[in-house]
């Protein structure tokens, strides 16, 4: 769809140019790497998107999250800046080869490996991780390395080491950070920067022990291409899954929710190929890892941009922006730097979503698990953590026998779960089940143990029904175990008529030798019954 230039877009873009400025560089200080690299991963992510992204809100850029899994892939290295920075380039490059895969593979369901709730805990412990890692900027001490709680000690047994004039800073820049979160419209972020790179000219803050960002050299620090050792780039290799599984969950839920908030619609595999192809063009430049954040995509929103072009204008003003300010930065307080980057988080460091969970009694603990995973084991282990309890809730779900007695409701057709509608009667000379989670390897045995117990609990009766509507497909060791269950049904004289029985299920039962069975599916519930019915209406004829 064509896309035409308008006003809106203009001031729009302008608008994000201003809050992506200071998010680059505030990233870039949780990442540990020169700022530049992410202005030009900025930049470079906002145009590669406005060309084959969907959503005219989403501002492809750095992130916190994949900020912070950089950070931690570059704690343990032992290598020069400019050797470090290639690694960080080959990471990316990777990041972005994985998106391009999964996106020609139509893996769209990517963002479904982790669960809300679990992407929610580890966000909310990934946003406290990183905002005590900035206190240390802000109380005006050297950077502590080490757990949260260590770094937290460090700065409360060293009071001594404190900085007031670092901490009135960043005190004031928070304050008005705060205040100016209530006019969406204006930057705070840039506006905050500018005041304080001003003062500290003003009031030479570097000469009363305020530390300061230090010099930007938008040139980017470049190594040859095999100044980095193998067992480096296989070091840095191992983060690229984890970066690519949050940036493209927070990139697509982000993408999502706005896309419903405006009746658009995206694809997600094309989201995939656009993410892929920002991350490359980043890694052409030496820049860090590019995603939707919701912070900027939610400021974009407040904006109204019309079309994907606010993105691309967001991008030349965050160039022309750079470039023009780049001898400023070096004056930029750290302590600001510092509290730009906690108000950014503090969307994820709302608790509401966890306590909402909560009351709803469902799932708190698992993002409870998460957070406490991320502070506990750090970002790597952590998301390991997040991805592992997501798989670990689902297997169990699956694997907990949960089988519904189906009565039918008066003369109709419908038949439901008696336990949740009273009103529902048994049909008269048969028992009628429902597993409700499909049957794989993981639960078939137990699942049609639960049925057996329900048959052989009424020994008056000869027929059952069991509705397979939830199985749409079976492995061998489910179709066993299904073969199996007949078969034990028929030597204990009862006959089982199978309703809402699946094609793909039908296919694998004629070949795996239950065509007997086949023979006895139903299209429904209701013609189950009808056909049992038959058949015992035919066998009391006969006697």
């Amino acid at each position: 769809m064509p896309m035409t230039l308008n006003r809106r877009d203009v001031v729009a873009g302008l608008s994000i140019a201003g809050l992506m400025l200071p998010e680059a560089i505030a990233y870039s200080g949780i990442a540990g790497v020169p700022a530049q690299h992410a202005i030009l991963a900025a930049i470079m992510g906002c145009i590669v998107y406005a060309i084959f992204g969907q959503s005219r809100f989403a501002v492809v850029s750095p992130t916190s999250s994949s900020a912070a899994i950089l950070a931690a892939m570059l704690a343990t290295l032992s290598v020069t800046p400019a050797q470090k920075m290639l690694l960080v380039a080959i990471t990316v490059a990777l990041v972005g080869l994985l998106f391009l895969l999964a996106a020609a593979t139509r893996l769209g369901a990517l963002s479904s490996v982790i669960s809300r709730p679990v992407l929610r805990g580890f966000a909310f412990g990934l946003a406290i991780l990183i905002t005590i890692k900035q206190l240390p900027s802000l109380f005006g001490i050297k950077a502590q390395s080490g757990e949260p709680l260590s770094i937290l000690l460090q700065i409360l047994s060293r009071p001594q080491d404190w900085s007031l004039e670092s901490i009135a800073v960043g005190v004031v820049a928070l304050a008005v950070l705060l205040l100016l979160r209530r006019r969406p419209a204006i930057p705070g972020s840039l506006v905050v920067i500018v005041a304080g790179i001003a003062i500290s000219i003003l009031l030479n803050l570097q000469s009363r022990g305020v530390a300061v960002v230090g010099q930007i050299d938008l040139a980017g620090i470049w190594a040859g291409p095999f100044s980095v050792s193998l067992d480096d780039v296989a070091h840095v290799a191992r983060f690229a899954p984890p970066l690519v599984l949050i940036l493209f969950a927070e990139s697509w839920g982000t993408i999502r929710s706005f896309s419903l908030r405006h009746g658009e619609i995206v694809d997600s595999n094309r989201e995939l190929r656009a993410f892929g192809l920002a991350n490359v063009a980043s890694a052409a430049m030496q820049g860090m890892p590019v995603g939707a954040g919701f912070s900027a995509g939610a400021a974009s929103e407040a904006v109204g941009p019309q079309s994907r072009l606010a993105s691309a204008i967001a991008a030349i003003g965050l160039a022309v922006l750079s470039l023009l300010a780049a001898s400023w930065f070096a004056f930029i307080p750290e302590a600001v730097l510092a509290a730009v980057i906690a108000v950014a988080l503090l969307h994820a460091l709302d608790p509401a979503p966890i306590i909402r969970l909560w009351r709803l009694g469902n799932d708190a603990y698992l993002a409870l698990a998460a957070a406490a995973g991320v502070l506990a084991f750090g970002v790597l282990n952590g998301m390991l953590v997040a991805v592992s309890l997501s798989f670990a809730v689902f297997v169990r779900r699956l694997s907990l026998p949960h089988v519904m007695h189906l009565g039918r409701l008066g003369d109709s057709h419908d038949f439901v779960d008696m336990e949740r509608h009273p009103d529902a009667k048994d049909v008269s000379g048969m028992i009628i089940l429902r597993p409700a989670q499909p049957l794989f390897f993981g639960n078939a045995e137990p699942i049609l143990a639960a049925v057996t117990k329900y048959i052989v609990a009424r020994p008056e009766l000869h027929i059952a029904i069991v509705s397979l509507e939830e199985t749409f497909e079976l492995d061998s060791t489910a179709l066993d175990a299904l073969l199996e269950f007949d078969a034990a049904m028929q030597r204990s004289s009862i006959v089982v008529y199978y309703a809402r029985m699946h094609d793909h299920v039908k296919d694998l039962l004629l070949v795996g030798g239950g065509s007997d069975m086949v023979a006895r599916s139903n299209f429904s519930v209701d013609d189950a019954v009808t056909a049992a019915m038959h058949r015992k209406d035919s066998r009391a004829t006969q006697s």
